[in-house]
C-alpha cells in the first residue's frame, strides 16, 4: 500500500509542476504583457519600465519561472492592485467560506443521493423509480444559476420563508450564525450532487444486485436489509469512492455561479469579480487552487480507491 501511495504522490507531483508551468505560461499570454494587464491603461512609460524591472520581468524566462517556483513554494501567489491585497490573503480569507458551503453541501447529498440510489434498485421499474429517475435527469440537466433562481423565486419571492441573500460576513462563521440563509445555496448544491449520487449508486446497486453471491445470501435466509447494507453497498459504493474525489473540482466550479447568485462571499464570487474587472493575478491565483484541487481530489480518490480494494494497489 506505501508503494502505491507514494507512486501516486510522485504522479501527482509532477501534474503539479505541470500546472505551474501552464499558469506562468498563462501570465506571459496575457494581451501586452503582465505588465500592461495589471498597470492602469494611462500609466507612464517610465512608470511600467520600472515595474517590469522590479517584478524582473526583463530577466530570462527560466529565470522568472524558477522564481515564480520559490514564490509558490513560499505561499506567495501574487499581487492584486486591483484590491491592494495580496492574492494569497484572498484566499485564505474566502476558502474557508466556500469549503463550509462545498462540504455541507457534497455530506448533504452524500447521505441522501446513496441510499436514494440504493433505493431505486430495489425498487427497479416501480413507479416511485420512475419519478426519482426523472427528477434525477432534470436536477442533473439544469444549470446551476437556473436552479438557484427557481429556487429564490419559490422561497424568498413567493413563499417569503427564507432570504435570497447568503450571510456576507467577513468570517466563515457568519455561515452558523446566519444557518437560515445558507439553506438555498446549500439547497442549490446539494440537488445536483444528489441527482448525480443516486444515479451512480443506483446503477452500481442494479449490477451487484444480479451477482451470484447476492442470490448465494438471499438463498441462505440474509434478509434483504442485511443483503443491502452488508454485501450490495460495500461493492456497489466503489465507484461512489472515486466520483466523491472526482467531483471535489466540480463542486467548487459550481459554487462559482452558486456564490454569485446568492452573493456567498467566498472564493468563487472572488473569482466571478475578478473576471469582471480584469484582475489576473487573483484568476490566476484561483486557477492554479482549482487545478490543485483536481490533482488532490484524484490523488485522494485513488488512495481511497486501493485501500478499499486491494486489487488495485497491486496493479
Amino acid at each position: 500500500m506505501l508503494g502505491y501511495v507514494v507512486r501516486r504522490l510522485a504522479q501527482s507531483l509532477v501534474i503539479l509542476l505541470g500546472l505551474t508551468l501552464l499558469t506562468f505560461w498563462l501570465l506571459h499570454l496575457l494581451p501586452g504583457g503582465m505588465a500592461a494587464a495589471i498597470l492602469p491603461p494611462r500609466v507612464s512609460h517610465a512608470d511600467k519600465q520600472a515595474f517590469i524591472h522590479a517584478n524582473g520581468l526583463d530577466r530570462p524566462l527560466i529565470d522568472q519561472y524558477l522564481t515564480y517556483l520559490k514564490n509558490l513554494l513560499h505561499g506567495d501567489l501574487g499581487y492584486s492592485y486591483h484590491l491592494n491585497q495580496s492574492v494569497e490573503s484572498l484566499l485564505a480569507s474566502d476558502l474557508p467560506k466556500s469549503i463550509v458551503l462545498v462540504g455541507t453541501s457534497t455530506l448533504i447529498a452524500f447521505l441522501i443521493g446513496i441510499p436514494l440510489g440504493l433505493f431505486q434498485a430495489v425498487r427497479r421499474n416501480h413507479w416511485d423509480d420512475h419519478v426519482a429517475t426523472g427528477v434525477s435527469y432534470v436536477l442533473y440537466a439544469m444549470p446551476d444559476f437556473w436552479l438557484a433562481l427557481i429556487l429564490i423565486d419559490v422561497f424568498a419571492l413567493r413563499l417569503h420563508v427564507l432570504p435570497p441573500i447568503a450571510p456576507s460576513g467577513a468570517s466563515w462563521t457568519a455561515a452558523l450564525h446566519d444557518p437560515k440563509a445558507m439553506i438555498l445555496p446549500v439547497a442549490t448544491l446539494s440537488l445536483v450532487s444528489i441527482a448525480v449520487f443516486s444515479r451512480y449508486m443506483r446503477s452500481a446497486a442494479l449490477d451487484n444486485l444480479g451477482q451470484d453471491y447476492i442470490r448465494t445470501a438471499r438463498a441462505k435466509g440474509a434478509s434483504l436489509n442485511r443483503v443491502l447494507f452488508r454485501h450490495t453497498l460495500r461493492n456497489a459504493g466503489m465507484p461512489i469512492i472515486s466520483l466523491l474525489g472526482l467531483s471535489l473540482p466540480d463542486l467548487f466550479g459550481g459554487a462559482i455561479i452558486t456564490e454569485t447568485v446568492f452573493n456567498y462571499p467566498g472564493i468563487g464570487l472572488a473569482s466571478f469579480s475578478a473576471a469582471i474587472a480584469r484582475d489576473y493575478p487573483v484568476l490566476l491565483g484561483t486557477t492554479l487552487l482549482f487545478g490543485f484541487l483536481t490533482i488532490l481530489g484524484n490523488l485522494l480518490a485513488d488512495i481511497a480507491y486501493a485501500y478499499a480494494d486491494p486489487r488495485v494497489r497491486y496493479s
